[in-house]
């Protein structure tokens, strides 16, 4: 990977970090679907009571089998799970029993994770033939429509993830992405015409 392409990934990294950074701290679109519990006090001493330390993801209602279940006692549950979908409450949650939250290590984790994104797409970009400004920007921004419905789509899906929280963090995604893009085409494309005859 040679030094410019590396810069242009991590400059990109950086302005898509300054965007996320906006829309979850200035615009509504990093709450958008998200809701407080009522009564969270109750709710949240019912799940001290019932799951104590055992933090994990869970989900319900569970097919209510044990660990060494057959594949045929699997399927009976299984089906059994998605009758109670259509008349019981159902969900994901992802339950911890302590968390200290320390903000600057989950923001450095945040900017470090959308640098090395930016970085694979300018990659990505490196590895094709397209010289002009619109195709550069253009192929950022469909990896970054992908990876924005990779997870996305699938939690509305078979979760039930609100509509509008799943399209608020697509929106969020393309447009970091679509960040990256421009800013990656601005830099290759003049490095480009510099080291031109």
């Amino acid at each position: 990977m040679s030094t410019r392409i590396f810069f242009a990934g991590i400059l990109g990294g950086v302005v898509m970090f300054i965007w996320t950074s906006i829309a979850h701290m200035m615009l509504p679109l990093g709450e958008t679907g998200i809701k407080e519990i009522p009564n969270e006090s109750a709710v949240v001493a019912a799940m001290q009571s019932n799951m104590g330390d055992k933090t994990g993801l869970y989900i319900f209602p569970g097919p209510g089998v044990g660990e060494n279940a057959t594949r045929h006692e699997k399927q009976e549950a299984m089906k059994k799970a998605m009758d109670k979908l259509a008349t019981e409450p159902s969900g994901i949650l992802m339950y911890n029993s302590a968390r200290p939250f320390t903000f600057a290590r989950y923001l450095g984790i945040e900017f470090a994770t959308e640098v090395v994104e930016a970085i694979l797409a300018v990659f990505l970009l490196a590895q094709t033939s397209i010289s002009s400004f619109g195709g550069r920007v253009g192929f950022v921004l469909t990896t970054g429509i992908l990876a924005a419905i990779a997870t996305n789509i699938s939690y509305w899906n078979w979760y039930g993830f609100p509509a509008i929280y799943t399209a608020s963090y697509i929106l969020i995604q393309v447009i970091g992405f679509l960040c990256v893009g421009i800013v990656a085409a601005l830099m290759l494309g003049r490095r480009s015409t510099q080291s031109a005859p």
